[in-house]
C-alpha cells in the first residue's frame, strides 16, 4: 500500500468506512507491532490530518511513548493522568472538546485544542492507548468513537 485510496471531501463516517479495511489490509500478517502501529499512526493521520496521532504503551505503572506523527510528544504519563491516563485508568475511551476543561489536562503541544484517547486491550487490560489531537475544538465526537474503538479492537499486541 503505497497511498490510500480515501476521498478527501467525503463525510467522516464515509472516510472511516473507507479507512479502516485499507488499514486492516496493511496490518494483517504483520507480526511487527512497532511497525503495525506507526502505519496505523500514519494512515489517520494522512486521511484526517489530524495535528498528532500516536500510541502510547503500559509500561509498570506509566504510559510510554509509542509510534506517532506529529510534534514532539510527553514521553511518560502516570496512570490516571491527563487524557491518556484517564482512558486507561477508566478502560474507555475519552473524547474531549476542550483540552483546557479538561481537569489535569497534560499539554504536551499549547497547539492542541480537542483530544480523543481509545484504550487497546490484551487479554482483558488496558496495555496501550490510541491518542489523537487536534488544532480545532470539538474534532471528535462519537463517530470518531465507534470507528477507532474498531480500529484498536484489530490491534494485536
Amino acid at each position: 500500500m503505497e497511498t490510500l485510496n480515501i476521498n478527501n471531501n467525503a463525510r467522516k463516517e464515509d472516510k472511516y468506512k473507507e479507512l479502516l479495511p485499507q488499514i486492516l489490509s496493511l496490518i494483517e500478517g504483520e507480526s511487527d507491532v512497532v511497525a503495525n502501529l506507526a502505519n496505523i499512526a500514519a494512515a489517520l493521520t494522512e486521511a484526517f490530518c489530524f495535528f498528532w496521532c500516536g500510541f502510547y504503551k503500559v509500561s509498570g505503572k506509566e504510559l510510554v511513548l509509542g509510534p506517532f506523527q506529529g510534534p514532539i510528544a510527553c514521553t511518560r504519563i502516570g496512570y490516571g493522568k491527563g487524557v491518556c491516563g484517564t482512558a486507561w485508568k477508566e478502560s474507555k475511551t475519552v473524547v474531549v472538546e476542550d483540552v483546557d476543561k479538561f481537569p489535569g489536562h497534560i499539554a504536551c503541544s499549547a497547539l492542541s485544542r480537542s483530544e480523543i484517547v481509545v484504550p487497546i486491550f490484551k487479554d482483558g487490560a488496558v496495555a496501550a492507548v490510541l491518542d489523537i489531537d487536534s488544532k480545532e475544538l470539538s474534532t471528535f465526537d462519537l463517530t470518531d468513537a465507534r470507528y477507532l474503538e474498531e480500529l484498536c479492537r484489530h490491534i494485536k499486541l
